[in-house]
């Protein structure tokens, strides 16, 4: 398979500095598999990574540690549908590993990669040299040399010839490492800037309190669960920055735009690498399709590393008499869905964006950094008492699919960032507006293109198994970077941290369960206060803005479920309450805020019989290799059975959106709307015209209630 990336798709579209310069390092790295956990001892971090490792004395033994029995027990209390299984020694003790090629960013576990190994590898070693990208005059103006990656699945330490110049924790998240002084003392040493670049990277199967989403703990995936991911799954770029510069949002730079009313940008930039005793300012330019409409600078305070600017943006009198026709063919001036006052409104239907330039001023007035970015003004309001989710004062109803964002030879990485893309034309082809991404922090490409295109996208976090307190450090630090790092985009409207009670196995008896759940909500509120958080979909809300609910009941039961708002409240689907009781007189039970939002985050999942499966491997609600909830005989019956999950689900006009599982097949389970390689299972244009239907009898309904 072909690189990744090419040398025009940067990583990050939605700030991309214009004064930078960066390329990508896909290629030339090798792999090797540290089955016994040498490589410390053996220094492979200095001396590099050999070309092969024995491996004389994997554990062998077929009985269960104490603690390996409480963990099949907690994998068992949170998914009873599952009988637990695990990876197995292989049967020759003593063998071999290999030092071998891999085609970044694919993991060892998928076929694109190069390596597609199946068996579990706790620790792998990653190597590939480096060249100093610098010209002279940027070493003497010193500028800073970073390796940027996209994310690393789990816990990886990273060396330059020796040199640690980065550690991270967190398998979903950006970060990066500067190398720039370890360029320069491999050049001093040696008289050129080539060094090898070396990565340990620690991800375990069998690890139930690290976040790792859908990842499967066995070898052979099944039931809801896929391959796992281990190491570099996001791409990984080398770049050239300046010593100060503008930080993007995982450093702090927030684009506040939802102030539809105002029109104001209310703008926190972040200036990394600031020196102290040295004048800086800030200034951003916005413009609309080509039309400049405001300008507005400000000085970096001396005892902040950002600065706080305020840029009205909505077009003044004038500038709409004038505007070239780019802006005009976006529609009338008094169509509110539109405009407001001048200012142009994100919407699905109307995805407008106004582009963004940053400068960062040094004393004598010099731009020393640029960002180009953008941002969407909108608004979202759930709080209005009359059930209704509000985008820019208007009823909305979210007709979203459940997107796991997972491909045939690539596992989670995406075949090529255009493959986001795609998949977001396919799912608007079909009547959705959008998606939820479950278990699953996806490349921020995705969410680039959902900007651009209109596609509402409700962000969550990829979830544990167990309960404990390094479960508790890990995810309160791995989604708080999640939510920094997507904080920005006017696509995202929902944050989902945990769904079904996952690692959160006793929130019926356990306070300090519910208290983790608690302080996530207010983590969440206190990085992002604009957007409502769905604390645990799907069932056993503790602290939540939106009621949500999952149900995969077939057409009939959902009827009967669904018929009135009262019935769907009362609900005990797998034996999980939609709210929490109390825990006697030591905490209280939750429930149903008057008013808020209703919707049904997870319904359908109907596969097609395979008449090719024999009836001995049918698994429970599904067959070993089309896994389902229900079952339709043929492409008919799923389109006859959508549309009769959707009527009962949206019957009484009381759930304001929903989220069809799912938008694709992925492997084993295959209860999508499209197949695992994105092709039509049923005409969209048919499956269109039934989410259509739901949409607009929920806003007829709400436009007769006034």
């Amino acid at each position: 398979m072909a690189a990744y990336q090419s040398k025009d798709a940067y990583p990050r579209p939605d700030f991309v500095h214009t004064n930078h310069r960066w390329a990508p390092i896909n290629d030339q790295w090798t792999i090797l598999f540290d089955d016994e956990d040498v490589g410390l001892r053996e220094s492979w971090h200095i001396h590099g990574v050999p070309d092969k490792v024995s491996v004389t004395n994997p554990s062998s033994s077929s009985e269960a540690t104490g603690a390996e029995a409480e963990a099949e027990a907690q994998r068992l209390a949170a998914f009873p549908e599952l009988i637990a299984k695990g990876f197995k020694a292989k049967k020759d003790a003593s063998h071999e590993n290999t030092k071998k090629p891999i085609n970044v960013p694919f993991v060892f576990q998928a076929p694109a990669s190069g390596v597609y190994e199946k068996d579990a590898h706790e620790v792998l070693w990653y190597e590939r040299p480096v060249s100093d990208p610098r010209a002279k005059t940027e070493v003497d103006a010193g500028d800073r040399v970073l390796v940027r990656f996209g994310a690393v699945d789990y816990d990886v330490t990273i060396w330059a010839s020796g040199h640690l110049v980065g550690q991270h924790r967190g398998g979903h998240v950006p970060f990066d490492v500067d190398v720039t002084d370890a360029l320069d003392s491999v050049r001093k040493s040696t008289g050129k800037g080539e060094l090898q670049l070396v990565l340990r990277v620690h991800d375990s199967p069998y690890d139930l309190d690290q976040p790792r989403g859908k990842q499967y703990w066995a070898p052979q995936p099944e039931s809801i669960f896929y391959t796992p991911t281990s190491g570099i799954w996001q791409p990984v770029a080398l770049e050239v920055v300046p010593a100060t510069r503008l930080g993007n949002s995982s450093a702090g730079t927030v684009l506040k735009s939802n102030d539809i009313h105002s029109g104001v940008l209310d703008a926190q930039v972040s200036v990394l690498g600031r020196r102290a005793g040295h004048a800086y300012s800030v200034e951003i330019e916005g413009s609309l399709n080509g039309l400049s409409v405001g300008k507005k600078k400000e000085n970096l305070p001396k005892d902040k590393d950002y600065s706080i600017v305020k840029l009205p943006l909505a077009l003044s009198e004038d500038q709409q008499k004038s505007a070239p026709e780019a802006v005009t063919s976006l529609g009338s001036y008094s169509d509110d869905n539109v405009w407001l006052k001048g200012l142009a409104l994100w919407s699905p239907d109307h995805p407008s964006l106004y582009d963004l330039t940053i400068r960062l001023f040094d004393a004598e007035g010099k731009v020393i950094d640029e960002v180009k970015t953008y941002t969407g003004f909108r608004h979202l309001d759930w709080t209005k008492g009359d059930g209704t989710f509000r985008l820019n004062g208007k009823p909305l109803f979210q007709a979203l699919c459940l997107d796991q964002g997972y491909w045939p030879e690539t596992g989670l990485t995406p075949p090529s960032p255009e493959s986001l893309k795609e998949d977001i034309i396919l799912g608007k082809k079909m009547g959705l507006n959008g998606c939820r991404k479950h278990q699953k922090v996806e490349d921020p490409v995705f969410l680039y293109w959902a900007d651009k295109l209109g596609y509402l996208v409700w962000g969550e976090m990829a979830n544990a198994y167990e309960f404990s307190a390094e479960y508790k450090d890990r995810m309160n630090q791995e989604w708080t970077e999640a939510v920094k790092r997507d904080i920005n985009h006017p696509s995202v409207i929902t944050w989902t941290p945990v769904n079904e009670s996952w690692a959160y196995p006793n929130l019926k008896e356990s306070v300090e369960q519910r208290d983790h759940l608690r302080s996530l909500y207010y983590i969440t509120k206190s990085l992002d206060p604009t957007r409502p958080v769905n604390d645990n979909c799907g069932w056993e809300h503790v602290l939540t803005d939106l009621s949500t609910f999952h149900d995969y009941s077939d057409a009939p039961a959902l009827l009967k479920s669904c018929a009135s708002l009262e019935k769907t409240l009362d609900r005990d689907w797998c034996s999980r309450a939609m709210f929490v009781g109390p825990i006697g007189d030591k905490d209280p039970a939750s429930k149903h805020r008057p008013g808020a939002p209703l919707l049904n985050t997870e319904f359908a999942g109907v596969n097609i019989a395979n008449t090719n499966v024999a009836s001995d491997e049918i698994q429970p609600q599904g067959g070993g290799g089309d896994w389902g909830y229900t079952t339709a005989k043929d492409p008919t019956d799923l389109l006859k059975r959508v549309e009769a999950l959707v009527k009962a689900v949206c019957q009484g006009d009381f759930i304001s959106g929903f989220v069809y599982t799912q938008f694709s097949d992925i492997e084993q389970e295959v209860n999508g709307l499209y197949s695992f390689d994105r092709k039509e299972k049923i005409p969209a244009s048919e499956v269109k015209k039934i989410f259509d239907a739901a949409k607009n009898s929920y806003l007829d309904a709400v436009a007769k209630r006034g």
